[in-house]
């Protein structure tokens, strides 16, 4: 019944003082708690424990123990829970009753009051249901095992009154806590499991086998670690505890630590009713068969039927336009929301310039972005795009007194331009340089997403991005596999489109585009489209390779590449078709005149 955990490893590491340190998916202790060497260098970190199956060893050839989370529970007295740990390694005696020569026979007054209850005097019979001796006002329930031990005895006021009475039920002392109903199970087809005794007789007597019920309520699951086979063997589990508020009592609980299939009555089945027995006097024996026969399987968290699947044409997706023609039409209509669009390429080729212009046409086209820069300080990254945005016709060119060409957009323009994207684009800060940040880039992008409404991400690039993120993987890859799993699912959460940035190896040895991309290659798997932007020895200087290696939605790559032309003055990149002087309207007011721009001088004169 026990299902190891990553923190029972941390935690039995706190447990004996230990100092550990984690590396590929192990916690090494500096010293193995067993043979507790010399702290010597060849006996440093010899012990380990599996993070992901809680096994351990010992490497020292002296020592070599093994074993996992139960052998160290055992060893050293540590405990994983008090169900595992009554179960593994049980301390308490429970009481032992002496045998009974013959089964217990109902008195008439137990009958009675069952009957009183819908219950049949056969049922009564079966389950040996009697009452005390000198007080027929106490019901007696004996709760035998599977082989007709009795461990548990319960009782149960037949004239409890809420004023007078401290309890309505109560049960014998130091008892090992069983099902009621064990020993008149007939098979292991289908176990019924209810809240109170007379709901489960309630079932047996509408004619279902297998019924059976909690020794001391909705929330004592003691029990589970004396029946956890037993019960397991049953094909099926179905559920008929209390409806209340809501919701069921026990389902949440069993069917998280079951391992059989777990079922449970439908919420409109119960009708009016708050359990078994209610429907039986209301509503008769054939609304219990309803309850149980009709019983729906617990949903598995992440696991929907394929036909509920919502149809959706995939040619039809909301995209984005990039702003170039070939590739837009490459894509059906540009890059799809929804998921993570990986940008590769080497250090100094243009990738971040693509990513920017990307941006810029997002904001053209009204959406809300957020982008964060790792190798541009803000006012560079603002003053980057703002090139793009105003455009050739609104830059000036001048020499500078060094006698080299520069360029400049005028302090109005950019105002303007600053005017024209304020509340539609927000930067990361990366002025925080005092190590205190308190939420991660991740965290951040999240709460970006749901407060401003962006739903363009640019995350440029990947390994200054990892910095920002803390975490327990040791192995670089790891946290780069886990950084993009995380936004791949923040992609499909928030339908919103990612762009991630990221470096092509210095050098490689693969003729496989996707295999280029630096680091582990769970970047480009997790990706829903792998774009290249590159140059070549064939090309002129201001000239690039843009390729689409990798296109999950619709299959279509174009791995010979689209050249594409890059515009130093504007920093624009166009292609075939596509109109360098594109106006995004920036420097228009809301009623379409032109707003008024200032002449720009030369700084330097």
């Amino acid at each position: 019944m026990y299902e190891f955990k990553e923190h029972d490893a941390f935690d039995f590491a706190r447990f004996i003082h230990a100092q550990t340190r984690e590396h590929n998916g192990e916690l090494f202790f500096k010293l193995c708690p067993y043979c507790n060497p010399t702290p010597t260098r060849d006996n440093l970190n010899s012990f380990s424990i599996n993070l992901k199956t809680g096994q351990f060893k010992c490497l020292r050839a002296s020592c070599g123990v093994s074993g996992n989370m139960l052998t160290i529970s055992k060893d050293f007295d540590f405990s994983l829970g008090n169900d595992v740990d009554e179960y593994y390694r049980p301390k308490k005696k429970y009481r032992q009753f002496k045998k009974a020569k013959k089964p217990i026979e109902p008195k008439p007054q137990a009958i009675q009051y069952l009957e009183s209850r819908g219950i049949s005097e056969m049922v009564a019979k079966e389950y040996e249901i009697t009452v005390q001796n000198n007080k027929p006002n106490i019901l007696v329930f004996p709760f035998y095992d599977e082989v007709g031990i009795l461990q548990f005895v319960k009782y149960r006021k037949t004239d409890y009154n809420k004023e007078k009475d401290k309890n309505k039920e109560w049960c014998e002392a130091n008892c090992k806590p069983i099902l009621f109903g064990m020993k008149q199970c007939r098979d292991f087809s289908r176990l019924v499991i209810t809240e109170g005794q007379v709901d489960s007789l309630s079932v047996a007597t509408a004619g279902i086998d297998n019924a059976v019920s909690v020794p001391t309520g909705a929330k004592g699951f003691t029990w589970i670690p004396y029946c956890w086979n037993w019960v397991n063997k049953f094909q099926e589990v179905v559920v008929f505890g209390d409806y209340e508020k809501g919701k069921i009592t026990l389902l949440d609980e069993l069917s998280a630590r079951l391992k059989c299939t777990v079922k449970h009555v439908r919420e409109e089945d119960y009708k009016d009713c708050k359990d078994a027995n209610e429907i039986l006097q209301k509503y008769g024996a054939a609304q219990i068969r309803k309850c149980v026969e009709n019983a729906v399987i617990v949903p598995i968290g992440g696991v929907i039927d394929l036909a509920d699947v919502e149809n959706i044409d995939i040619f039809k997706l909301p995209k984005l336009q990039t702003g170039i023609k070939q590739l837009d039409q490459l894509l059906y209509g540009g890059l799809p929301f929804g998921g993570v669009v990986l940008v590769s390429g080497k250090p100094g080729e243009g990738k971040s310039t693509f990513a920017s212009q990307v941006l810029l046409n997002a904001i053209y086209q009204d959406h809300k972005c957020f982008a964060y820069s790792g190798e541009l300080p803000n006012y560079l990254f603002r003053a980057w795009i703002d090139f793009q945005i105003a455009g050739g016709n609104h830059i000036t060119e001048y020499q500078n007194k060094w006698g080299d060409r520069n360029y400049q957009v005028s302090d109005t323009n950019r105002q303007l331009i600053a005017d024209w994207y304020r509340g539609k684009c927000f930067l990361y800060d990366n002025r925080i340089v005092d190590g205190n940040e308190t939420e991660s880039l991740l965290e951040i992008t999240e709460n970006v997403i749901m407060q401003y409404g962006t739903d363009v991400i640019l995350l440029d690039n990947l390994m200054t991005a990892l910095d920002l993120e803390s975490g327990k993987a040791f192995d670089k890859y790891d946290k780069q596999s886990l950084f993009v799993k995380k936004l791949a699912r923040m992609a499909l959460k928030y339908n919103v489109l990612i762009l991630l940035v990221a470096h092509k190896r210095k050098n490689n040895f693969t003729t496989n585009e996707n295999d280029e991309i630096s680091g582990s290659g769970d970047i480009s798997n997790i990706a829903t489209i792998t774009i290249a932007y590159e140059k070549n020895k064939d090309l002129q200087q201001n000239q690039r390779h843009l390729k689409v290696s990798k296109n999950r939605l619709f299959g279509k790559v174009e791995m010979k590449g689209y050249i594409v032309n890059y515009d130093e003055k504007s920093k624009r990149i166009y292609g075939i078709g596509d109109n360098l002087l594109m106006d995004y309207g920036w420097d228009k007011s809301s009623d379409g005149f032109i707003q008024i721009e200032m002449d720009v001088n030369d700084p330097f004169q």
